[in-house]
């Protein structure tokens, strides 16, 4: 069957218009999602700065950390996000701006995880030296360790591509990814043995603490039992920003396996990396503790209390 001009152009315009449509309900749903978390998000970290029981528990000082790192994570991917579909392509160096602070709090979140793993291995194993321990100032080191950590890996990117790159590239248009502004051969390989080491460092930890807690919860109370289900949710929101580190080989063999659906591809890494693992914060602890699941509760049904009396 042979096609004629008109056919042809009616046939590129209706597939701009359903590309169009696909584009526009993509970034609609993760609007809606990063609205949603965030919302919860904000209003644990309001939870948490209206009561000082929470301020002088350091297990709550690291999860707080968390949420709002998570927080950060979410609204500059969904920035970057919007951009891309709105524009397509963007300049270098405000891809440069926001990838940044997206890529560290991208590493932030498995090493706020294994301290938290930590937390709760000396709370329940050597729960007589917690105290000494866990004190609140060692609790804001560490999370300036985390930050520290998460910068040393990020600033050799930032030097390698001033140094590499001619002034000229940073006035040039990309899709806006990690790979296309540190595009370097040094930086792909550095990105990658940081990410073994984190993951190594990570996993190791959860290994250790979840192993010590289930020798001690078999033969004690149901706090230790907690804890030990606190660390499988851990395992389990690391598993799933581990797929962040694995995104680039996998997007490469299904972009060769389903040509023409990078996009499509793109989209589905996005929700699983960045969207999944913020809906698993706050069911960590935010849900799951007694106390702090009480005043959120309050702070949420006011919340909704007084937006439908204005509606």
């Amino acid at each position: 069957m042979n096609f004629t001009p008109v056919e042809s152009n009616v046939t590129g315009a209706v597939t701009s218009e359903v590309t169009l449509f696909t584009g526009i309900g993509r970034v609609m749903i993760i609007v809606c999602l990063g609205i949603t978390i965030n919302y919860i998000n904000a209003t644990m970290v309001h939870t948490f700065s209206k009561h000082h029981i929470f301020k002088v528990n350091p297990r709550f000082i690291l999860f707080i950390h968390l949420v709002f790192n998570d927080m950060i994570q979410l609204t500059v991917s969904i920035s970057i996000s919007i951009l891309q579909y709105v524009f397509d392509t963007i300049y270098v160096y405000i891809c440069c701006l926001l990838v940044l602070p997206a890529i560290l709090t991208i590493q932030n979140t498995p090493l706020n995880l294994a301290f938290m793993a930590a937390e709760c291995y000396i709370a329940v194993c050597i729960p007589l030296r917690y105290n000494n321990i866990c004190t609140v100032k060692r609790t804001y080191i560490v999370i300036g360790i985390i930050w520290t950590l998460s910068s040393l890996s990020v600033l050799p990117d930032v030097f390698i591509l001033l140094v590499t790159e001619p002034l000229e590239f940073f006035h040039t248009r990309v899709f806006c990814l990690r790979d296309t502004v540190f595009r370097s051969a040094y930086s792909v390989k550095k990105r990658d043995a940081s990410h073994i080491l984190f993951l190594v460092v990570v996993w190791l930890t959860l290994f250790y603490t979840y192993f010590r807690i289930l020798f001690v919860a078999k033969a004690a109370d149901a706090d230790a039992k907690k804890a030990r289900n606190t660390i499988l949710l851990h395992g389990f929101q690391v598993l799933l920003c581990m797929t962040v580190y694995v995104q680039p080989l996998l997007t490469e063999v299904l972009t060769y396996a389903f040509p023409g659906q990078f996009r499509t591809i793109y989209f589905a890494f996005y929700v699983i990396n960045q969207i999944l693992p913020r809906f698993v914060s706050p069911i960590v602890y935010g849900l799951r503790d007694k106390t702090f699941r009480k005043y959120f509760k309050k702070y949420l049904c006011t919340v909704n209390c007084h937006t439908k009396k204005i509606s």
